[in-house]
């Protein structure tokens, strides 16, 4: 009985192929890549095209200022990671590899940040008004006599 996917076919293998490609290059930039500005990078995506010719891989840095200088690095090796690729997979074609710093997560800690740093101006300003209007109530009270 055929099975009924969402998407075609296609699609789901250039994912799995994606995945491998992920785990490979993890461990061949890791042992084998010797360029000083790499330094400590984590792979984020892997898109191949349908094709298999081409792939792109998102990354991030750890250090943030040496994303754009891993991004030129990693490039200039991607011909020597697709050889050594190729080894590994089992493809008719290794695609050509295809290098993006990815400085979202950075990004949106940043944005995180100023969140939490403008709550927290909110809940203090709330607090000022709190104490603010309990002493307008009791100056009220004390200016008025009770029965």
């Amino acid at each position: 009985m055929p099975s009924h996917h969402s998407r075609p076919q296609g699609f789901a293998r250039a994912d799995r192929v994606g995945e491998q490609i992920r785990r490979d290059l993890a461990i061949l930039i890791r042992d084998r890549v010797k360029d000083p500005r790499v330094g400590m990078i984590t792979l984020l995506d892997v898109e191949v095209s349908k094709d298999f010719a081409h792939a792109k891989i998102w990354f991030d840095a750890l250090q943030a200022d040496q994303g754009l200088e891993a991004q030129e690095a990693l490039n200039h090796a991607a011909g020597f990671l697709r050889r050594e690729l190729g080894h590994l997979l089992k493809l008719r074609m290794t695609p050509a590899l295809h290098f993006f710093y990815d400085d979202t997560q950075t990004k949106g800690n940043a944005l995180s940040a100023l969140i939490a740093k403008a709550v927290a101006s909110d809940r203090h300003e709330d607090d000022d008004a709190d104490e603010s209007d309990a002493a307008d109530v009791a100056d009220a009270n004390n200016g008025t006599a009770a029965p």
